[in-house]
């Protein structure tokens, strides 16, 4: 920049010069200035009809980029540096690694680009991961539907009861129609316009309604709706039996449905206390609601009553309207995120549908362990009680968690890598938002990545960091048995990932 500003300024004395001075003198002072200053002042005189000569001896800092320079930010990370040495490592996190009051911490930490384990507590025991579980049904999402999939949630036309129409097309223009809201996995629906920017809300039931009322406004219709809700996608029992009811009635889970508002909530924004306990229905009746309001101007009446039809009747229906949801990843990532027991059971529940099997509690597990089998990820005493980490019956091994956490970071399957957004960032997002505030855990802050799990004596913690040499390791750390409401457990673990942040352990 000081280079063109001493251009700038040259120019500016020159023209000064030359309004002030005589011709004589300005000639004199033009040849007094030719050797020293001629590269300097030529450009000033000619202006911009300067010949292709002139311009070729432009200094190159001088000219309009012809392209711009490649954006600087962190490098990818180096093998090259140094391992850490596992009893420098131990020496560290064992003082950090401890429980307040009864229970016990499991851990283990691991080279990200070798797997060379670097830390191990009692690493293969089986224990309660609480929403750990999570990471598990993300791998299998990821790989089993595909990071870039959306589902669907469409208005067919059915032939109302007793008439044997069934398209809108093949139909009268007046009388009653049936419309049938279809289910098709997205539990995340908005009742406004589909919100594209958003993944709450990325698919709007006002858009689906207002699509709806233009198919049936083109056929001419300006009789009676009735809408009707297919839910059939997901089957067996809505709520699994190895969740407490005591948990179902505070709201940390609800009746599976293959369609549902805001995640099975009445407000997007108030993401605890009880749920709707039919969310497909609801979903139905703001569906109706929607439909009714746009209908009005294109005379349309739309029933009060929302009733259930049979999934077969509306598999071959003529499609009125059609929104898809935010895509796989986004949904993980907001799973993740969040630790959305909802989502994390409809998306293992949809990882089942995308291997041929039928969408339930059951076959969400079966998905779900067959997905890290497929992996390379050892399920050797694995139970899944569930796939959210509710379920006080599931067993994994921390050691099982970090190896899954690897797979994401740094395994083959780059499918996973779409995963990485949706851990938590220490002391800024997520279910770690307001942690890593304290001064023992403050240098993690911004550092640390790792999705959380609590239940009433259970505490987990399983992610990734870089080391102060510029290493990559993953974690994971169980605590089990814990007092209940002992306030040192989640500092403890937060320390211990901050350990590893502050770790220059080679």
């Amino acid at each position: 920049m000081s280079g063109t500003t001493g251009t700038t300024n040259s120019r500016e004395r020159l023209h000064t010069l030359i309004r002030a001075w005589p011709t004589a003198l300005l000639t004199l002072l033009l040849a007094a200035l030719a050797l020293p200053a001629g590269m300097l002042i030529a450009p000033a005189l000619t202006g911009p009809d300067q010949s292709a000569a002139d311009a070729a001896q432009t200094p190159a800092w001088q000219l309009v980029p012809e392209r711009l320079s490649v954006p600087q930010g962190i490098g990818p990370l180096s093998n090259a540096a140094p391992v850490p040495v596992p009893a420098k490592v131990a020496a560290r996190l064992n003082p950090a690694l401890k429980t307040d009051g009864g229970g016990s911490f499991t851990g283990v930490v691991q080279d990200a680009a070798t797997g060379k384990v670097l830390f191990d507590r009692d690493g293969a025991a089986k224990r309660v991961p609480a929403s750990n579980m999570k990471l598990l049904t993300a791998v299998a999402a990821l790989r089993a539907i595909g990071p870039e999939a959306r589902f669907s949630t469409k208005a067919v036309a059915v032939p109302p009861a007793g008439s044997p129409a069934a398209s809108p097309s093949g139909s009268a223009r007046t009388g009653t129609r049936s419309v049938v809201l279809v289910g098709g996995g997205d539990v995340l629906l908005g009742e406004g316009e589909s919100a594209e920017d958003k993944v709450l809300g990325h698919a709007g039931l006002a858009t689906l309604a207002r699509l709806t009322v233009e198919s049936l406004r083109k056929d001419g219709f300006t009789g009676k709706v009735e809408v009707l809700v297919d839910d059939s996608l997901f089957t067996g029992p809505s709520l699994n039996p190895a969740w407490s009811p005591d948990d179902v009635a505070a709201g940390e889970m609800a009746p599976l449905f293959p369609l549902a508002l805001n995640s099975a909530r009445f407000d997007p924004a108030v993401t605890t206390g009880p749920r709707p306990q039919d969310s497909a229905l609801a979903a139905g009746e703001a569906f109706a609601a929607r439909l009714r309001e746009a209908g009005a101007a294109a005379g349309l009446t739309v029933a009060p009553a929302v009733g259930r039809v049979d999934g077969k009747q509306a598999a071959d229906a003529a499609v009125l309207g059609e929104v898809q949801s935010a895509t796989v990843s986004q949904q993980v990532d907001l799973m993740l995120q969040t630790s959305d027991n909802y989502l994390a059971e409809t998306l293992g529940r949809m990882s089942a549908v995308a291997t041929g099997q039928p969408a339930s509690n059951e076959t969400a597990k079966t998905a779900v362990l067959g997905q890290l089998t497929g992996l390379g990820v050892r399920t050797d005493g694995m139970v899944a009680a569930d796939v959210s980490g509710l379920a006080l019956g599931n067993q994994v091994s921390a050691r099982q968690f970090s190896e899954v956490v690897r797979a994401i970071t740094s395994g083959r399957d780059t499918r996973l890598r779409a995963a990485l957004a949706g851990f938590p960032v220490a002391g800024l997002t997520g279910t770690l938002g307001d942690r890593y505030i304290d001064e023992s855990t403050a240098e993690g802050a911004g550092l640390v990545r790792a999705k959380t799990g609590t239940l009433n004596s259970v505490i987990a913690l399983s992610g990734y960091v870089v080391d102060a040499d510029g290493r990559l390791l993953v974690f994971s750390f169980i605590g089990n048995g814990l007092t209940p409401g002992a306030a040192g457990n989640k500092p403890a673990l937060d320390a211990s990932a901050t350990v590893l942040a502050a770790c220059g352990c080679s």
